[in-house]
């Protein structure tokens, strides 16, 4: 006798459908506000209201304000880190890679503008432990980009002054929510073009110590 399908199965995956895109709904009008706000500013009642999800009903998806804020965090880092980890996997020549992987952060900033402002500002309001495997993320996230930066670049630069640029690389593309308006088409031209500058940029400086 053929196995017949369980009947809760369907309903089951659409429950947890709805139930993802509400938190992805709960996540985004978060960022909104404590973008906007600030986290120490924004109730949990406030995000429920925008979101049309009454305060009590809140509890369903996270267990405080803080539990959302390290969930949204922990979402965009990981986000971040298997995207970077995607790009370098396909291959390729490490310049053409170097660009597709600011094309990559880029394409997180311009859709989710937000959290990165949240990131930036509000990562020491996060929990001790979410806190560490944010961090933890985004030394992964940043080292991934340090090799692809060292092959790209060669001439024998140092893993140090590598990592010196790439940050300095994220901290012009994480300003870009605070830049005037301008269309994204040529926003994107011109902050990949900005990046690359600044990741190639030629110092001629003697690190202090070796590498």
């Amino acid at each position: 006798m053929p196995e017949r399908a369980e009947p809760d199965a369907v309903p089951g995956t659409r429950r947890s459908q709805a139930k993802a895109a509400r938190r992805a709904e709960l996540i985004s009008a978060a960022a909104r506000q404590m973008a906007r706000s600030g986290f120490a500013a924004v109730r949990l009642e406030d995000i429920g209201a925008e979101a049309g999800v009454s305060g009590p009903a809140m509890y369903r998806h996270f267990k405080s304000k803080i539990d959302l804020l390290d969930q949204m965090l922990l979402d965009i880092s990981e986000r971040l880190h298997e995207g970077g980890e995607r790009v370098v996997a396909a291959g390729g020549e490490p310049a053409d890679v170097l660009v597709r992987l600011i094309e990559f952060h880029i394409d997180v900033l311009v859709t989710k503008p937000d959290l990165i402002t949240v990131q930036d500002r509000d990562l020491t309001s996060m929990t001790p432990d979410a806190n560490r495997t944010v961090r933890s993320l985004q030394r992964r996230y940043v080292e991934r980009w340090v090799d692809v930066l060292v092959d790209a670049v060669g001439d024998g630069l140092a893993r140090d002054e590598a990592r010196v640029r790439v940050h300095a690389g994220f901290g012009l593309l994480n300003s870009s929510p605070r830049l005037p308006r301008y269309p994204e088409p040529a926003l994107r031209e011109l902050l990949t073009a900005m990046a690359l500058g600044a990741l190639h940029a030629s110092s001629g400086a003697e690190p202090d110590h070796p590498n």
